[in-house]
């Protein structure tokens, strides 16, 4: 949890000094007093500045919220955008009239925003959050795609006795090939490759 620690010569102008140094408002901070300012003998000598701590309030769903927003109007795209924390997951749901940009090639452009807010909310966080970003239902329709394509390229692989290697994929998936595969009698899965050209082959079981 981020937070600094700030003098000043009234507490006022410590907080003050302190939340334009975080961007912060001071609704999303804690703020604790530290030291009580004095002005000492004759108003000068042992005079003491006023000190405090302030600590940014977790808030994960804001902080993926706010980077989305700067980052879809710096693409010059009116995106709504909606945020839910459960268990240790934050859901975000993206709607727009340009929807297909947000996604991109075969979602590649969504799984690159996805990456880049998940790095925002855990910069300094010790327990990671992961962060599921999707629109227009495309997670369910890219595994849907998936699990259709797996299983033609099993009937192939049945039909010749010869390991099929897919295109490449991202991690997540990949799980999805090999979770719909998995406990298949006659297949059997695994990937190569190097990151980000590893690949799902699919062949018969030895």
């Amino acid at each position: 949890m981020k937070f600094i620690e700030v003098e000043g010569r009234t507490i006022e102008d410590a907080t003050n000094i302190g939340l334009k140094q975080l961007g912060k408002k001071k609704d999303e901070v804690d703020i604790k007093i530290l030291e009580i300012p004095s002005k000492g003998f004759l108003g000068i000598i042992g005079s003491k500045q006023a000190k405090i701590k302030i600590t940014v309030k977790d808030n994960p769903e804001k902080d993926v919220e706010q980077f989305l927003r700067k980052m879809f109007k710096a693409m010059e795209l009116e995106v709504q955008i909606v945020t839910e924390l459960a268990d240790e997951v934050i859901k975000v749901y993206l709607e727009g009239p340009n929807m297909g940009v947000v996604i991109g090639r075969r979602g590649q452009t969504l799984d690159s925003i996805q990456y880049l807010a998940s790095l925002v909310v855990n910069k300094e966080r010790e327990k990671y959050l992961k962060v599921f970003i999707d629109t227009e239902n495309y997670r369910q329709k890219r595994e849907e795609t998936l699990i259709k394509l797996a299983n033609k390229i099993v009937y192939k692989v049945k039909k010749t006795r010869k390991s099929i290697a897919l295109e490449p994929m991202n991690p997540y998936e990949r799980r999805i090939i090999h979770a719909a595969l998995q406990g298949h009698p006659a297949i059997q899965t695994y990937s190569e490759g190097e990151e980000p050209f590893r690949k799902v082959v699919i062949g018969p079981k030895k």
